[in-house]
């Protein structure tokens, strides 16, 4: 892989950012002279960490603070300057992303799990500030991952496990299926080799058995939508190498996988979506079971495309993802497609959209809320927000996110403080059920309420799974 250059940078931004080339470059040179004379474990100089940061932002058509930020990200850690000289040099919006990816100064900490903690809760409470310094955290793990070989075991074991528990799932929370891919195949390579390998080949001996296969219905599929005037493009998704792990895990076979291989179709409209569908399934016979619409009823993160499963040819299964164009750079990089979409305002509808649409958004302002100790807060976030989740419908058909082992209790306070204080039971399924009975992914749950009831009772305290269940029902109590 050739080396990376400045020249690589600023071409990247002038394909997008052409008027903020001559920043982008003072940014860089203000970070080449700080950083003089440091050097990475790699042997190489140490700009070129900041450089590959800025590079993947760019990636992303990151505004041109952002990139700045990406140049600058360890100059308060690692150099004498100061948030100030940030500020007086460029701008207050830098130098404050500057200081919110910058670690904990050790001094104010007892022990080094003391500092992990607080470094962990403020790079995971920045979100609500500025999703930007979330997105210049995870370029910043991303580039620090790619180059884990030249880390001592111990410490690649130790920074795969943090990347797995912390950035993945904040990877996926704002939707950045790309970034969080790659973030979990090369922890999980670092965590369990042996296994990581063992898939892998496997994936490229069943990969070969798929070409044709794939080949023919890329082709197919394009020709019928062109014959209807349908514009497109189609790609050919693997799935990538721990997700793989996690069904297997389940008790799945890889050649059993159903989404092992899919054809991305994108189309020009959401009316094309549909179409597109229906052209499909005239050619391949649908698994009905497998069938989403994720148009109408969006992931949690936002995510947006219609699923279906096909037997291809050999009857071998195939999944088709049909979704716009737009909605597939949403699928690749989430929150971050707003520098696309919206341009100068990208932050700001970012933000409202965090607040407004994100589901663990206020799961996590909640918890940071409650628990003032950092050891405390890290550990609630793990436990409800970063674990396996469950995702159950509403009678309305509205998907509610929850920690996986959630109850009704949890269900019906996440609907509204009035519907959890009064509820008496509910209908899961079709079925009567008391209210600490616990809830599976898909459940489909009716709360039933009655004015008249006395109110949260005491032992639900210890049956509610989320913190903002236990702080209604502790509040009712007062």
């Amino acid at each position: 892989m050739n080396k990376l250059t400045l020249d690589d940078l600023l071409n990247l931004i002038r394909s997008y950012n052409p008027l903020e080339v001559d920043k982008i470059r003072k940014a860089y040179d203000y970070a080449d002279s700080l950083h003089k004379g440091q050097y990475r474990e790699s042997g190489e100089e140490y700009i070129t960490h900041p450089l590959n940061v800025a590079y993947i932002l760019a990636q992303m058509h990151a505004d041109s603070d952002t990139v700045c930020a990406g140049l600058l990200h360890d100059t308060l850690e690692d150099t004498n300057a100061t948030k100030e000289d940030i500020a007086h040099y460029f701008n207050t919006d830098i130098a404050n992303l500057v200081d919110g990816v910058t670690k904990i100064s050790k001094l104010n900490y007892s022990s080094k799990q003391d500092l992990n903690n607080a470094n962990t809760r403020k790079i995971i409470t920045s979100i609500t500030d500025d999703v930007r310094i979330i997105i210049i955290k995870l370029a910043d793990r991303l580039h620090n991952m790619r180059t884990m070989e030249f880390k001592k075991e111990f410490k690649q074991k130790e920074n795969s496990l943090e990347t797995m528990e912390i950035f993945v799932p904040l990877a996926y929370y704002i939707g950045a299926y790309r970034i969080k891919n790659e973030l979990a195949d090369i922890s999980f390579k670092y965590l369990m080799p042996n296994k990581y390998d063992e898939i892998s080949k496997k994936r490229k001996i069943i990969e070969k058995d798929y070409e044709d296969i794939l080949s023919e219905m890329l082709f197919k599929i394009k020709r019928i939508l062109e014959d209807n005037n349908i514009p497109n493009e189609i790609k050919i998704r693997t799935k990538n190498i721990y997700s793989i792990y996690k069904k297997m895990n389940d008790g799945y076979r890889m050649s059993d996988i159903h989404d092992l291989f899919s054809l991305k179709v994108m189309v020009d409209e959401i009316d094309n979506c549909y179409i597109a569908l229906r052209y499909i399934h005239s050619l391949y016979h649908p698994l009905n079971e497998k069938f989403k619409d994720y148009i109408c009823n969006p992931k949690t993160n936002m995510y947006k495309s219609l699923h279906t499963t096909v037997f291809g040819p050999q009857n071998k299964l195939v999944q088709a993802q049909i979704r716009t164009f737009d909605m597939d750079k949403v699928a690749l990089y989430g929150l971050t497609t707003y520098w696309d979409i919206e341009k100068g305002k990208a932050r700001n509808v970012m933000q409202k959209d965090l607040k407004n649409k994100y589901q663990f958004f206020r799961s996590l302002l909640e918890i940071n809320k409650v628990f003032s100790d950092n050891q405390e807060f890290v550990k609630q976030i793990k436990s409800e927000l970063f674990s396996d989740k469950i995702y159950v419908y509403t009678m309305k058909g509205d998907v509610i996110e929850l920690p996986k082992d959630s109850t009704i209790i949890d269900f019906a306070y996440s609907l509204s403080k009035d519907i959890g204080n009064t509820l008496v039971g509910a209908i899961v399924n079709g079925e009567y059920v008391n209210v600490d009975t616990v809830l599976h992914n898909k459940d489909r749950v009716k709360v039933i309420t009655d004015n008249l009831s006395y109110g949260p009772k005491e032992e639900w305290l210890d049956i509610a799974q989320t913190t903002l269940a236990r702080r209604k029902i502790m509040e009712f109590k007062k």
